[in-house]
């Protein structure tokens, strides 16, 4: 019984990895943009970017506040209200 008992945890750990992976990779893509609406640089939360131009291409992936390369899809014409909001990437 022992040896199914740890069978069985160890399938259990390997389905459990998986199933992380494939949500990993499901959401490590770009956002598909959203009609009527414009990339806005410089005002995402870290790790709240739809994408970004330069060093990484993912959702989620900037890793500081208001990263001015990490975007995310806003309505046409809102980024220009926002402080520090711009429709094209700087360093």
């Amino acid at each position: 019984m022992k040896n199914l008992s740890t069978t069985l945890t160890a399938s259990s750990l390997v389905g459990a990895l998986a199933l992380a992976a494939t949500i990993t990779a499901a959401q490590a893509g770009p956002v598909a943009k959203p009609s009527g609406s414009e990339k806005c640089y410089g005002v995402a939360k870290a790790g709240k970017n739809d994408c970004a131009a330069g060093a990484h291409s993912c959702a989620g992936q900037s890793n500081r506040n208001l990263d001015k390369a990490a975007y995310v899809y806003l309505p046409a014409g809102a980024c220009a209200k926002l402080a520090g909001g711009s429709t094209m990437a700087s360093k």
